[in-house]
């Protein structure tokens, strides 16, 4: 319940325009119960509109893609660019391929990415994209016909100085290698227009890790800052697998979209590349290759399974109410999510009523997208950087977001927490730079 009268003004001509958008309204909601003691601090954004313009994007693109199967037929689906706050940086954010794609989801989760660029100290602006199209079954040429198709509607709103979009779920190396090339067929020019490429034609090192790895680096830090802790001897489910092993967790879910391994002697990653990078395999398949382990069909239940933390990657809402009180039945003592909003406003008030360490996605899952802004600096300067060198700005970036929300959440009366420091920390950012720069 809203209790300033400028932030329950402005969320309530959200819902007036915006009312057929869950998602968004969702996000919005969220962000905004965090704002009320910044705005009664700072009389110069509402005299500024800066809430009324926050909310809204400054651009919302939307067009047909038509591309051709392999027999021959016309497909048509919908795509979407989202570019919704530039005050300090160019759009960034990813493109999502999926069948659940739409304008409100896109907008959420647009919004979400203003506050986590923000948060990574990268001069980066918030967008996303995508489109209801479903690479999952198609073949390479269907996939590579649907993604220049895209991009030749896409590429007169994208550029290395206006909006660099990356991937997402459903959009990775193969994906943003056929957009790329159509990029740069169109408009004769070879620029870190995309980020997520290949190493052959200017991605970094530590990209595809980055998502993972900084997930972990964050958790670790909140762990050592918030409990004298860390992952030593802790029971993790899902996500991370790699980072957080080396870290001394022993990881024992994995899923993918049609269901996840239960493996109580911990996940085997080698079996795991092989299956999803090798040769794009379903996650069943690892119960086939390693004995002891269990695959369960749909990936609610994996909340069921016993842990010390807790690391959700699919997508939002995936923990409600009774997923949220399941963890913490079964000894779950750390949420950190490695989705975009992966936990509904219930859960969420579970993990607060049960002393739950919580971080939220748009500081802790903020890693990939603070390697693709390091990308995006390594194709300015025509060079790459080493693996250990990336990984350790990531790791640097990682723990700033740490102190920096734990700063803002006790600045503003609430210290100790994470979601609302992060909300205060990433938007103070946006909203200073967009007072100085007037009314745009």
């Amino acid at each position: 319940m809203f209790t300033n009268e400028y932030v329950k003004r402005v969320y309530a001509q959200v819902e007036q325009r915006d009312g057929d958008q869950p998602e968004f309204l969702q996000a919005v909601r969220e962000v905004l119960e965090t704002l009320e003691p910044v705005v009664a601090r700072h009389p110069e954004y509402e005299a500024n509109a800066v809430l009324e313009r926050f909310v809204e994007p400054e651009r919302v693109v939307k067009f047909r893609v038509v591309w051709m199967d392999d027999e021959g037929k016309p497909q048509v689906n919908r795509g979407y660019r989202v570019q919704f706050n530039s005050a300090i940086g160019p759009y960034k954010g990813g493109l999502r391929f999926h069948p659940t794609v739409t304008e409100s989801v896109i907008k959420f989760l647009g919004f979400e990415q203003i506050l986590k660029n923000s948060l990574t100290t990268l001069p980066m602006g918030g967008g996303k994209g995508g489109s209801d199209f479903n690479p999952k079954g198609r073949s390479d040429a269907e996939v590579m016909r649907f993604c220049q198709a895209f991009m030749t509607e896409l590429q007169r709103h994208i550029g290395q100085f206006t909006d660099v979009p990356a991937g997402d779920i459903n959009v990775g190396a193969r994906e943003i290698g056929y957009l790329f090339g159509q990029y740069k067929r169109i408009r004769d020019e070879y620029s870190g227009v995309l980020t997520g490429k290949g190493l052959e034609f200017g991605g970094s090192l530590a990209r595809t890790e980055a998502t993972g790895y900084g997930l972990c680096y964050y958790t670790q830090e909140a762990l050592r800052v918030l409990r004298g802790d860390s992952f030593e001897g802790k029971t993790v489910a899902i996500f991370a697998t790699e980072k957080a092993q080396a870290l001394g967790a022993k990881v024992v879910t994995v899923s993918d979209s049609n269901g996840y391994i239960y493996d109580p002697n911990g996940i085997q990653l080698d079996v795991v590349k092989d299956i999803k990078l090798g040769h794009r395999g379903r996650i069943k398949e690892y119960a086939e290759r390693v004995p002891g382990s269990e695959y369960h069909e749909g990936c609610k239940g994996v909340w069921t399974v016993k842990c010390d933390i807790a690391l959700p990657c699919a997508t939002q809402n995936e923990i409600d109410e009774e997923s949220a009180k399941a963890l913490v039945a079964n000894g779950c003592t750390v949420v950190c999510e490695g989705a975009n909003m992966p936990s509904t406003p219930e859960a969420i008030e579970v993990y607060k009523a049960n002393n739950v360490l919580y971080g939220p996605a748009k500081a802790a899952n903020a890693g990939g997208v603070a390697v693709s802004g390091l990308e995006m600096s390594q194709n300015s300067y025509r060079l790459a950087w080493s693996f250990e060198e990336t990984d350790a700005k990531l790791k640097g970036i990682m723990e700033s977001i740490v102190a920096n929300t734990l700063a803002a959440a006790k600045e503003y009366g609430e210290e100790g927490d994470l979601m609302a420091g992060a909300n205060i920390a990433g938007f103070v950012k946006v909203a200073d730079a967009m007072v100085a720069q007037g009314w745009c």
